[in-house]
């Protein structure tokens, strides 16, 4: 999302620009264990990976893109596209405050077609074990939708708000903290944050004040995650690993 955070009168951000979450959560970093280029141009809005092929989305008005590796498609050039999640042989596409999710094919990204929502869209991802989407809308709230008619299901508050781009794994959800360098755990099941990860230690040299983390997408098998950004020049393979005692993670 390309959102600006008013200033105080002295020149602070205001409290909705801070880091976002506190509490007794198990504080994590992300360990490097591979960097791969990632295009500067990207505005990433949802990151997600599926056999092997990585599946993002970008937003900006007229450079809103799918991309599947040497593969992009456009979205429409008066919409802002954002998260993006793979179910089975179709992958799901939001748009911000267009309210409309494509559904595409993962083979051709062709547009196979669209639903009306109400409100905003930022992120998505689908929980294979309960058969669900997962979408945040920059609140503190996720809905859960339907994979095949997106459809509302029910919704469950966290506690954190402007929760953006998600990716489910197993029984968790992973979310960017929109305009942070945090990502937080959460069960969807109570909405509780059950850790939080302070990336603000990766090696990426693009961050701006709209440049900023936003793309996690777990490797299946594994306990690691490819992360990356808006506008950022890396992917990062990365593993979660507590934060040592002796350093300043919040």
């Amino acid at each position: 999302m390309l959102r600006v955070c008013a200033l105080t009168i002295a020149g602070l951000l205001l409290a909705a620009c801070a880091p976002a979450t506190g509490g007794d959560a198990p504080r994590l970093r992300p360990e490097v264990l591979e960097t791969r280029r990632h295009d500067p141009s990207a505005f990433t809005q949802g990151l997600d990976l599926r056999d092997d092929q990585l599946f993002e989305g970008t937003g900006l008005v007229g450079d809103s893109r799918i991309v599947r590796g040497a593969d992009t498609v456009r979205l429409p050039g008066e919409v802002f596209g954002e998260g993006v999640a793979v179910v089975g042989a179709e992958l799901w596409q939001l748009t911000w405050q267009d309210g409309i999710a494509f559904r595409r094919s993962t083979g051709t990204l062709a547009e196979l077609g669209r639903v009306r929502y109400d409100g905003e869209g930022w992120g998505l991802c689908y929980q294979p074990s309960q058969d669900r989407l997962i979408m945040s809308d920059g609140s503190s709230r996720l809905t859960f939708r339907d994979p095949r008619s997106f459809a509302v299901l029910g919704s469950v508050e966290t506690g954190v708000s402007r929760l953006n781009e998600l990716d489910c794994a197993g029984d968790v959800v992973w979310a960017n903290v929109w305009q942070t360098d945090e990502i937080v755990r959460i069960d969807p099941g109570s909405g509780r944050v059950t850790a939080v990860v302070d990336a603000s230690g990766l090696p990426e040299p693009a961050r701006s004040s709209d440049n900023v983390l936003n793309g996690i997408a777990a490797i299946p098998g594994t306990d690691e995650f490819w992360l990356t950004g808006k506008r950022w020049t890396g992917l990062y393979r990365v593993r979660f690993v507590p934060v040592d005692l002796g350093e300043s993670g919040r």
